[in-house]
């Protein structure tokens, strides 16, 4: 069973409300129902919550029209679940595009195999090339790693560090809330 929630952050101090994300199916959709929820204007400081029964929890952080940032603290698990694979097929598929983006610049003439065009005959010739790595391959995908995935410091100007965020586990939304001083609002919403 799925938690979610938004904080938004007012002149007053936050204000929470629970949220259904049947109709999210992409980080963009999350963060334009985040920009939605931004009371005092489109800069607003917006979180979004997602806990599974204590398996899992991520915040995604929306600052007005930049881009949304993301935690989640354990993207193996995550993945498995809809909601999770969402956050880690996003934050897993930004370093594939980047990697694809450098991809299509190269002049593919051989020279992204290794070796430049001079070491083409010694490598010809049985001298050694690097080839890349298997963990390297952009078209794998990659599987969510078993831990933490994402920007560990997205909470950090708010009061909740990056190692106290890695350090939480079982109810950490309420942690991060407590903290934030948000946790009465939150819990009400709960």
């Amino acid at each position: 069973m799925y938690f979610a929630a938004l904080l938004a952050r007012t002149e007053d101090g936050w204000e929470a409300s629970d949220t259904e994300l049947d109709d999210v199916e992409t980080l963009s959709d999350l963060a334009d129902l985040a920009r939605e929820a931004a009371a005092d204007g489109a800069d607003d400081t917006v979180l979004v919550f997602i806990e599974q029964e204590d398996a899992w929890f991520g915040v995604v952080r929306v600052d007005g029209e930049e881009d949304p940032r993301v935690f989640v603290s354990n993207a193996a698990v995550a993945a498995r679940s809809s909601y999770g694979a969402m956050l880690t097929e996003e934050l897993l598929g930004h370093d594939q595009d980047d990697e694809e983006d450098v991809l299509d610049t190269l002049d593919l003439d051989g020279t992204e195999d290794g070796y430049d065009d001079e070491g083409a005959e010694g490598a010809e010739a049985g001298g050694p090339v690097d080839e890349p790595d298997d963990g390297d391959d952009p078209s794998d995908g990659g599987a969510a790693p078993a831990g933490p995935l994402g920007e560990s410091a997205i909470l950090a100007d708010l009061g909740v560090s990056e190692r106290s965020l890695l350090a939480l586990d079982g109810d950490a939304l309420v942690t991060i809330a407590d903290a934030l001083g948000a946790a009465e609002v939150l819990e009400a919403v709960r």
